[in-house]
């Protein structure tokens, strides 16, 4: 049951980026939506299967061990650019997130060695999935950033392909990033608030690190915000802070777990 589902999920993220893709390659005289519908659709096939094949791998529990979080939050990720595109058609998005969460997904069930959850109080449970929020809404941002950057490339450079106009309009791209990083940087506050308040000894020994790039993330996606809000920062300086700030906090995710699990193997909670 369980290849079945990670397959069958694998192959509906690939289908449904692969229909999103196609105007932007072949120049279709389709308009875009005309491929978005059916895509975002079999992406949410995609998406309950990965779910479905979470919970049957990792028990029902929440496993954060290295590769079960990344696939988690591939699953997050998508399920919530699903959720975008009910307010704002950016179904291109999905050209980035979906075949990555395949390949997550892919890695998680077939490549992984096996984990065991550890047992958590609500508490702790709540402020994971406050930051898994946070960190799932930031990344869709950071690949709208990218888009951004693209179309604006493009246009500096005169590139007024076909594919150019299958993206969103430059302003909704803009506009769509900003609300992301605003909701994102609420979600990451709550995060912060919550561990604070929830977890033990947040400045210890195997915490410190986390804590300490979470804030310096909130740090620059505040600026960010505040930049905007200011001076009107948009553009280049938009986009290279977006996509720091979201690094910064990917390693403060997964840059600890990937050293102790995968290059020393060592098991960590």
């Amino acid at each position: 049951m369980l290849p079945a589902l990670s397959i069958f999920a694998i192959a509906c993220y690939l289908l449904a980026s692969g229909l999103l893709a196609r105007p932007l390659f072949t120049g279709s005289s389709k308009t875009p939506a005309t491929f978005a519908r059916p895509a975002l659709a079999i992406a949410a096939l995609a998406v309950i299967a990965h779910a479905s094949a979470l919970l049957a791998t990792h028990r029902g529990a929440l496993d954060l061990h290295f590769f079960a979080a990344l696939s988690l939050v591939a699953c997050v990720v998508s399920a919530l650019t699903l959720l975008v595109n009910l307010a704002r058609p950016v179904a291109t998005l999905g050209v980035i997130i979906f075949p990555i969460s395949a390949l997550l997904l892919g890695v998680d069930s077939f490549l992984a060695p096996s984990t065991a959850p550890v047992s958590m109080d609500w508490h702790i449970k709540l402020h994971v999935t406050v930051a898994l929020l946070a960190f799932g809404v930031l990344s869709i941002a950071a690949a709208m950033a990218i888009l951004l950057a693209i179309q604006e490339r493009a246009l500096r450079h005169r590139q007024l392909g076909p594919w150019l106009s299958a993206l969103p309009p430059l302003t909704l791209t803009e506009s769509v990033l900003f609300r992301l990083i605003g909701a994102g940087f609420f979600l990451l506050t709550l995060a912060l608030l919550t561990g604070i308040l929830f977890v033990d000894n947040l400045f210890g020994q195997h915490l410190v690190h986390k804590t300490v790039l979470s804030i310096i993330a909130w740090l620059v996606f505040g600026a960010l915000l505040y930049g905007r809000w200011r001076h009107g920062w948009r553009g280049r300086s938009a986009v290279n802070l977006t996509l720091i700030g979201m690094g910064v906090l990917a390693l403060a995710f997964f840059g600890s777990k990937f050293v102790l699990e995968v290059i020393l193997h060592r098991a960590v909670d």
